[in-house]
């Protein structure tokens, strides 16, 4: 993954489309060798079921690609 000041345009793309495509409740995408989202609120098990269709529908290409879907507690990053 890019580091947090490091800008990420593709990231922020998808950000962008996501309200468009009906996904409400995203605060930041990165991009990376993997997505990660920052999500509003608790991630009860709507927020996983519409996060897993997200995936499905939009981030991954199902037809060559698998992906999953698993919740992680934010940690605080420090620079030297």
């Amino acid at each position: 993954m890019l580091k947090p000041e490091i800008l990420d345009p593709q990231g922020q793309a998808v950000q962008r489309a996501l309200p468009r495509l009906g996904y409400q409740g995203i605060t930041d995408v990165r991009q990376g060798k993997r997505f990660e989202l920052e999500v509003e609120g608790p991630v009860d098990d709507d927020a996983l079921a519409r996060i897993r269709q997200l995936a499905e529908t939009f981030l991954a290409n199902t037809v060559i690609e698998d992906f999953t879907v698993r919740v992680e507690e934010r940690e605080e990053v420090t620079t030297a």
